[in-house]
């Protein structure tokens, strides 16, 4: 046998006795864990008892906050900015000054006019003294008491001009920055904006409501459906979810229809003492608009939607998790009203949605009433 053959038989010979070779025990840490799939204990859901009661009918409604008051300030004369008097994002009062403007040449016309004005009193004067005596004609006292009057008025108006140097606030509110700095030319050809303050305490918040919605409501209220809310107070949600702290009340509503949209534009006050609505702030207005009886509410985080549409999770026998297709209708609060789907006295998942799938057996927890 060749040196070639030899070493063929015994690479052969080692490959069969290492695949042939076995322990007693499978390898540690390849297989899954016991105690449920993924190898992990069933997961801890939360859950609430479903009932039937009364709710108020609720919706929210996109809206965005406007100042009460917001007043312009601009330039009243030409000439340069000499200094600005406040301080960027302060509380004003009406009449502060806010700034001064370059008045040396308002000042000398002023002082020209009063010169011109005591001119033509003297002239006057001497007239009305030579009228007696014939001296002069009744016409020209007549002149130049006319001229005495313009020159007073040119005076008032060179004086006006000479107090519109100094630029006051107009309203009482928060100014926002300054739109010109010292040394700017301001006034030239029209008024210019110099700044702008708005009053914040209270807010307005304009919102809008589809038609088709209001129309619905008093058709239910109509129908006996719907029992009519009492003069609502309004709630207001904040960008990040939470609720504003004081309540609003609804103060008007268009006559008109926006024919672009549908809806219809309402308005609503609230209270602002720290300043926390900003003007231009998007939010959602829940405005009570009426109480249906003997319906279902559930938490607006317990409807899940998927490509047969919205459905709730329900734990079942055994603590299992079973879906349930519902029907939505309109909102009561943070809470939706179930038109169909549920009848009441079901045990329905709240918390722990991502951990839940049909089928699976979940851990239940109860739900702490202040969460709902």
């Amino acid at each position: 046998m060749n040196p070639r053959s030899l070493f063929l038989m015994m690479l052969l010979a080692a490959v069969a006795g290492c695949g042939g070779e076995a322990g007693p025990n499978p390898p540690r840490g390849g297989g899954p864990a016991a105690g449920g799939p993924g190898g992990g204990p069933p997961p801890e859901v939360e859950v609430i008892q479903v009932s039937r009661g009364d709710a108020q009918i609720t919706p929210e409604l996109p809206g965005r906050v406007e100042a009460v008051r917001t007043a312009q300030v601009r330039a009243r004369v030409e000439g340069i900015v000499e200094r600005r008097l406040f301080t960027e994002g302060s509380e004003v009062r009406a009449g502060q000054a806010l700034f001064r403007l370059d008045d040396r040449p308002y000042r000398a016309a002023a002082q020209a006019a009063e010169a011109e004005v005591e001119v033509k009193r003297i002239q006057l004067a001497r007239l009305e003294s030579l009228l007696p005596m014939k001296a002069v004609s009744q016409q020209e006292v007549d002149l130049a008491r006319a001229q005495l009057k313009q020159a007073e008025a040119q005076l008032a108006r060179a004086q006006l001009d000479l107090e519109n140097t100094t630029v006051p606030a107009p309203i009482a509110g928060r100014i926002g920055r300054a739109q010109v700095t010292e040394g700017a030319l301001v006034g030239r050809g029209e008024a210019s904006l110099m700044a702008v303050i708005e009053q914040l305490d209270p807010v307005y918040v304009l919102f809008t409501q589809p038609n088709a919605e209001v129309l619905r409501l008093q058709a239910a209220i109509a129908a006996g459906q719907v029992r009519p809310s009492e003069r609502p107070m309004v709630e207001l949600i904040l960008e990040d979810g939470s609720v504003y702290p004081h309540k609003g009340r609804l103060i008007t509503r268009d006559a008109t229809v926006d024919p672009t949209t549908g809806a219809i534009t309402l308005k609503a006050e609230f209270p602002n003492p720290r300043r926390q609505l900003l003007p231009g702030t998007f939010v959602r207005v829940r405005m009570p608009q009426g109480i249906v009886s003997d319906v279902v509410r559930v938490p607006q985080r317990a409807v899940l939607s998927g490509p047969q549409g919205q459905y709730v999770l329900l734990v079942g026998e055994e603590n299992k998790v079973t879906p349930r297709p519902v029907k939505v209708g309109s909102m009561a609060g943070a809470d939706f009203i179930i038109e169909e789907g549920l009848a009441g006295g079901e045990t329905l998942i709240v918390k722990g949605l991502q951990k839940a799938r049909p089928g699976m057996v979940v851990v239940v927890r109860g739900l702490r009433t202040e969460d709902r």
